[in-house]
């Protein structure tokens, strides 16, 4: 089969306009000073400093601290209308040692922008400057927002609750994520879901110890923990709608001390995700039924932990379709836009989208021609950076299509 992805080298950015295309070293310089600098979710002082710093050198009204170390940055276009629009970049890294020998690699032992959220911020940024120095092309008012603590616990929902919504009330928001699984110059977007509910649990399976060679004395609490880990995929094999798409995964298993010893207990961890916001609540009774059934027929116990990290990202129709037309100007099209991009990753952008409409998308940066195709939160993790003013661009012309 022949992709129909284009070739990273053959990418045209002539559509990006000359304004634009010319802050690619500032975007680059921005993008990069933010990689050596990385900082943990609500941790973001750094961050979240030099922001500030840049909004108030371009004269940007903008507050700080909201949600610990989140910004919100305000621009009011010149023409005549009420319309608000906001715009959303995460700021935090994840807690990685940077494997990457480049002159800007991290400065932070043990962390790193493993995930593309210094180029958002880079993008938000230089969306900031564009718009403040161009408030003639545009109505309405533009809400950028520099969030804390995507990869976690989330800053979205406090931020929520902080009120970035509101004075003045936002009627749409969009926001892009750098996407190492497209291709440079494509970009990904749909209606409807983009990316899965985020549910966690941890479960102890609690036996009786004892020597390995006589296990009728004993509880084995590993042999009730393989039981369990099968069974749970029974979940979505008979649980859950052929059409709709789940996944069950345990990514942790710990138990024993030594090869002849059963153990005594058995400590599991695993995630949940799925795209159809009517499976919420199924998936933690059934996989409590199935451990309670399990252990109760072997004379076990457990205790387990069950919670809800984020809800689907779910795409505002209109939205999308604004944002899809968009990137058909920004794009060579159709080849450039993939309408029907979805993964089981997820992101707190869906509390966003949960009280405004709006739109989540995809912009393709991975180049391997110049070896920048490592998947996110790889340690070798990169970016081909002459992206950075297409997202620009993406934002941009969703503001004065929005806004006018």
């Amino acid at each position: 089969m022949v992709s129909t992805f284009p070739n990273p080298s053959s990418v045209d950015l002539s559509r990006v306009r000359l304004s634009i295309r010319s802050l690619q070293p500032q975007l680059v310089e921005w993008r990069r000073r933010l990689h050596q600098k990385p900082e943990l979710g609500f941790q973001e002082k750094l961050t979240a400093q030099f922001v500030s710093q840049k909004l108030q050198e371009w004269g940007i009204e903008h507050q700080t601290g909201i949600a610990q170390t989140g910004i919100v940055a305000t621009i009011r276009g010149n023409n005549s209308t009420e319309k608000v629009l906001a715009i959303r970049a995460d700021m935090d890294a994840l807690p990685i040692q940077e494997l990457n020998e480049v002159p800007y690699c991290s400065q932070h032992d043990g962390v790193m922008h493993a995930c593309g959220h210094d180029g958002h911020t880079a993008i938000a940024l230089g969306t900031a400057y564009y718009l403040q120095q161009n408030r003639d092309t545009f109505g309405g008012t533009v809400k950028i927002i520099f969030q804390p603590a995507e990869e976690g616990p989330g800053g979205a929902k406090p931020m929520i609750e902080a009120g970035v919504l509101k004075n003045p009330d936002v009627d749409a928001i969009i926001g892009l994520h750098l996407w190492n699984n497209l291709p440079l110059g494509t970009i990904g977007v749909r209606a409807g879901a983009l990316m899965a509910a985020v549910e966690l649990f941890r479960c102890t399976v609690l036996g009786k110890g004892g020597h390995g060679a006589m296990p009728h004395q004993t509880i084995d609490s590993i042999v009730v923990a393989a039981q369990i880990i099968n069974a749970l995929q029974t979940i979505v094999a008979r649980n859950v709608n052929p059409i709709d798409s789940a996944v069950v995964t345990v990514g942790e298993l710990h138990a024993g001390t030594a090869e002849n010893v059963i153990a005594d207990t058995a400590w599991m961890r695993g995630t949940v995700r799925y795209f159809n916001p009517e499976l919420k609540g199924l998936f933690h009774q059934r996989v409590e039924q199935i451990i309670a059934g399990i252990c109760q027929s072997h004379g076990a116990r457990y205790d387990l932990d069950y919670w809800s990290l984020y809800p689907p990202v779910i795409n505002d129709a209109t939205i999308a379709e604004l944002v899809r037309s968009v990137a058909q100007e920004v794009v060579e099209t159709p080849v450039g836009v993939v309408p029907e991009c979805q993964t089981m990753g997820g992101e707190d952008m869906s509390y966003f989208l949960q009280e405004v409409p709006g739109c989540y998308f995809f912009l393709g940066s991975a180049n391997p021609e110049k070896g920048l195709a490592y998947p996110h939160h790889h340690p070798r993790f990169d970016f081909d950076e002459t992206v950075l003013p297409m997202g620009v661009e993406m934002f941009v012309r969703c503001v004065e299509k929005f806004c006018n």
